[in-house]
């Protein structure tokens, strides 16, 4: 069980969260880093390691390229959410999203859905927008799968068992797509 913050963060500072952070902290949650990534101050606090795992920093962090290149280099999982980046405004198109230019940096993803609910949005056409829009192969899918489970708060065991299970085709990625078929 875990507490986040995530939306179109240009319409307010996390910091107002403060608080709701801190009683989840005191009950035990796994929170997720907290990052600006969709405006200004975008890799402010950018820890020396992972902190907890996906959701900050997200998509725009693709935008700075030494921004780009300290995420990748200290393993920081980016949280994207392809299908409310546009529904957002954030970008204008899918194609627009920067998934290949995050993937091709070395910087570690979880796709997610956001809110399914407000966005229609489910998690394996996530996948297929990285599919369909971005170039992404079987396997480069599979590798984003694995991706957000080493950089979710699953157990230790059960990530390196999802990796292990992937190699053998057992593992995450039989949920994907397959083909582009939709």
């Amino acid at each position: 069980m875990g507490f986040g913050l995530s939306n179109d963060e240009r319409r307010g500072m996390a910091r107002d969260f403060d608080r709701a952070f801190a009683i989840a902290r005191d009950g035990g949650l796994w929170r997720p880093a907290r990052r600006r990534a969709d405006g200004p101050g975008v890799g402010a606090g950018l820890p020396g390691r992972p902190a907890g795992g996906a959701g900050r920093p997200r998509v725009r962090a693709a935008e700075d390229p030494r921004l780009l290149r300290r995420l990748a280099e200290r393993g920081v999982t980016c949280e994207v959410c392809p299908a409310s980046n546009v529904a957002l405004g954030v970008y204008e198109r899918h194609e627009d999203v920067p998934l290949r230019t995050l993937f091709d940096a070395g910087v570690p993803m979880a796709l997610g859905a956001d809110d399914p609910l407000l966005f229609g949005s489910r998690l394996a056409a996530q996948y297929e927008i990285a599919r369909r829009h971005h170039g992404f192969t079987d396997a480069e899918l599979a590798e984003l799968a694995r991706q957000s489970v080493r950089g979710s708060a699953a157990p230790e065991g059960y990530a390196r068992s999802c990796s292990r299970a992937s190699t053998t085709g057992s593992g995450p990625e039989r949920a994907l797509p397959r083909g582009g078929t939709g």
